[in-house]
């Protein structure tokens, strides 16, 4: 009953825009209305059961979108050799992460991600710099990229998620300095044109995929939002696995 309903609700809708719902005359569209009336009135219940239909569908067409875009997009999206990549670089799993330095669920999700490093020596780790929170953001995603050319992405990419304050030029050199880089280099690197169109690049792809926020996950062909836990992350990875 609650998929029929959906149906009806979909066509009696007056933003209904599918071929489906423009085939009914007026005259069947205002029987549609008036079996819902009724129907409603018998058992209310069945409205909920038909938004449940509706979401459900939504949320499966969604993700069939999200699919599809991960597959097109597959190249840049796992095997960009210019990516920086943490855990096993031969891994034959890939989880790849857009972050945001500056992103309070990004910090909140770092040690989970080193966690799952550790438990799973088999994951290639692929890292996306999506700065998307303000100037800041953008500074910290060029300090990344350009201490990269000096072999030094994976320490400062801990110490600005591990970072409380804001990635200002100052705290960026003070952290650059105490991590042993060479900052007059990097604040020329971070000046580059090829590192603002390789964040150009990562925000394209985001919108191709789109991601609405960070951290985002893409394992396999699935796109997780948010600051999953580790026993979300083990499971995602152990399906891999298995495929």
């Amino acid at each position: 009953m609650g998929a029929a309903l959906a149906a009806a609700i979909a066509a009696a809708s007056p933003d209904a825009g599918s071929a489906w719902a423009q085939g009914f005359t007026p005259e069947q569209r205002q029987e549609i209305i008036g079996i819902l009336r009724e129907a409603l009135k018998t058992d209310p219940s069945i409205l909920r059961e038909a938004l449940e239909t509706l979401r459900d569908s939504q949320t499966r067409d969604r993700q069939e979108a999200q699919r599809n875009a991960i597959a097109a997009h597959a190249e840049a999206l796992f095997r960009d050799p210019a990516d920086p990549v943490r855990g096993n670089p031969e891994g034959r799993i890939t989880l790849v992460e857009f972050f945001d330095a500056r992103c309070g669920y990004c910090k909140q999700l770092h040690p989970t991600l080193t966690e799952l490093m550790r438990w799973a020596p088999d994951l290639r780790v692929v890292l996306k710099d999506l700065p998307i929170l303000g100037p800041n953001s953008v500074l910290a995603s060029r300090a990344l990229l350009a201490a990269q050319r000096q072999g030094k992405y994976a320490p400062l990419h801990d110490a600005l998620l591990r970072l409380r304050e804001e990635p200002t030029e100052p705290v960026l050199k003070r952290e650059a300095e105490r991590l042993g880089l060479d900052w007059a280099r990097l604040r020329r690197d971070m000046d580059d044109p090829a590192i603002a169109r390789r964040l150009e690049a990562n925000i394209r792809l985001a919108q191709a995929l789109s991601i609405e926020g960070t951290p985002a996950l893409v394992i396999g062909d699935s796109l997780v939002p948010g600051a999953v836990d580790l026993a979300t992350l083990e499971r995602l990875v152990a399906e891999q696995r298995e495929r």
